[in-house]
């Protein structure tokens, strides 16, 4: 019998606490392509994200109209095909009104199964490989030349990232509540448009390269140089999608535990002077996805929250996106989900803040707007 008191079943320590992406369930039949060792030694992955319509014309009605038009035509041509599958049951049935039922001795329906054989499998299912990583011993530009061929440059967004991480590494994996912001800012495309943006924890960057298809300028922010670099490369690798519409992403630091912007010139991802003075002056929109999973971070960023706004030169609307995670605790002996309970703490704190300066108002979004990317919208969203 091991004696764990009240104090340590509160707050239990995990050596070995891991963290898996579920960034393979966002395109299951592609192999995940390994393309190198971070700094600290974790496999890097390339993974492609295609948009559910052409961001060339994301500017224009026409495209629009045309894809509304395709929905219609998708939605007859489901009709179509649920009048055949209709059809075949009522042949079905005809065929079968003649048929005595087949009982055994008891007088219970006796079910005659046909064997499975090779021509019930479809061709996906003969030829499917087996999914596994693969690591790359070509160039990067020559190991990818074949997916690029399958797929439009503008119909994807590349992404660096790893598959499980430490949990002070979260940000270099994709999550899901970075999805449903991005799609909130395809569907929301015009409000964003020409906007001055800055994201909070932005990890692998991929929220802040939709949101750079149509805003001005988005600074895109987070702690560490590994990370930050894996963010600037995965900048690099979809910049044709932002230059199409004139906007720019910067990669800096923001560290959500200083008082302030990191400065030094030496330090790499600083803010210069120019531009922490364009983020006062012009920015009216601030983001942040899946960044409430621990309570102490969270307290932080609402405090750099309060520090930024606070200082902004106009007004500013905050979009926050998360995940609620239930875990079983041994405090409430149930499933709950703590740190999004933490979270809404703070966001009432925010709102009933008496500030003469300054005043918050909070909105809930409903989830309900289109989906322009590929994966799994769970209700936990």
């Amino acid at each position: 019998m091991v004696d764990v008191t009240e104090e340590e079943m509160d707050n239990p320590t995990f050596r070995s606490d891991t963290v898996l992406s579920d960034v393979h369930l966002h395109c299951p039949n592609k192999r995940h392509l390994m393309v190198r060792l971070n700094a600290v030694g974790q496999p890097v992955f390339l993974s492609y994200f295609k948009f559910l319509w052409n961001t060339e014309d994301l500017a224009s009605e026409k495209h629009v109209r045309e894809v509304t038009t395709g929905r219609e035509h998708q939605n007859s041509s489901g009709d179509e095909l649920c009048d055949k599958h209709r059809s075949n049951q009522n042949k079905e049935r005809e065929l079968n009104s003649g048929v005595e039922a087949l009982l055994d001795d008891d007088g219970d329906l006796e079910v005659v199964r046909r064997p499975r054989s090779a021509s019930d499998l479809g061709a996906e299912d003969l030829l499917r490989d087996i999914v596994c990583p693969v690591i790359l011993t070509k160039g990067r530009e020559d190991a990818f030349e074949d997916e690029e061929q399958e797929c439009n440059c503008s119909d994807v967004i590349k992404i660096e990232h790893t598959m499980a991480t430490p949990l002070e590494d979260v940000g270099k994996q994709v999550w899901r509540a970075a999805f449903l912001l991005a799609d909130y800012i395809l569907f929301k495309r015009d409000t964003f448009r020409c906007c001055s943006v800055l994201e909070l924890g932005g990890g692998t960057g991929i929220t802040s390269i939709i949101m750079g298809i149509v805003a001005r300028r988005v600074y895109c922010t987070d702690v560490g140089e590994d990370l930050l670099a894996m963010c600037e490369q995965n900048v690099a690798l979809n910049k044709h999608l932002m230059e199409a519409g004139g906007g720019e992403v910067k990669v800096k630091e923001l560290d959500w535990l200083k008082d302030e912007f990191c400065t030094d010139p030496e330090v790499p991802y600083s803010w210069s002077q120019e531009e922490i003075a364009d983020l006062h002056d012009d920015c009216s929109v601030i983001m942040a996805a899946d960044v409430f999973y621990d309570d102490d971070l969270t307290d932080a960023l609402f405090r750099t929250l309060y520090k930024i706004t606070h200082n902004l030169r106009n007004s500013c609307t905050v979009y926050l996106a998360l995940e609620k995670r239930l875990n079983f605790t041994l405090r409430h002996m149930d499933v709950t989900c703590e740190a999004y309970s933490h979270f809404r703490n703070n966001l009432n704190d925010l709102e009933n803040l008496q500030d003469r300066e300054i005043k918050y108002t909070v909105e809930p979004i409903k989830v309900d707007f289109c989906q322009f990317l590929i994966y799994e919208r769970i209700e936990q969203l």
